[in-house]
């Protein structure tokens, strides 16, 4: 039983350097190890609170990236509006413009056929004045010589005339 019951010695020099060791880790032990877990507890909070920095920074940046996104749609949108619009308008112009040419050629060639015809029925008349002055010639001529004669002159100054 001498194991279960230790002596007064003993109990004596266990406590004695129980106590020592408890004063020098008391003195030198415990303020290194509390020092180096507030060291640790620190870096941990900076580096929750860099964590939280980082995430508020990502979030402003996906907000930040979406706004601009946001715009460089809206800004693509007006554009392809604005390009919609001038072709439009260039369409619109060119049609207008064709349909102006045409309108020009066709006055132009229907006042062209009407100078043309003035200038055909000018000439027409000229020659008809010009038969009519040879029949007429022809038949004072004629008459003057002979009736019968002057009258085959007509006839045949007529037939000319329709076949021409």
């Amino acid at each position: 039983m001498s194991l279960l019951t230790p002596g007064i010695g003993l109990i004596f020099w266990m406590t004695l350097t129980f106590l020592i060791i408890l004063i020098i880790l008391g003195k030198w032990g415990w303020p290194v190890i509390i020092k180096g877990l507030k060291k640790r507890e620190q870096a941990i909070k900076e580096s929750l609170e860099k964590a939280e920095q980082a995430k508020e920074e990502m979030a402003k940046l996906t907000s930040g990236n979406e706004e601009l996104l946001r715009k460089a749609q809206q800004e693509r949108d007006d554009i392809l509006k604005q390009a919609r619009e001038i072709k439009d308008n260039m369409i619109n112009q060119a049609k207008q413009q064709a349909q102006d040419e045409a309108s020009k050629i066709i006055t132009s060639a229907k006042e062209s056929i009407n100078n043309e015809k003035i200038k055909a029925m000018t000439e027409l008349k000229k020659e008809v004045a010009n038969l009519s002055i040879e029949i007429a010639e022809k038949v004072l001529q004629a008459e003057v010589s002979d009736k019968k004669k002057s009258e085959e002159i007509i006839s045949k100054e007529m037939e000319k005339i329709n076949l021409n």
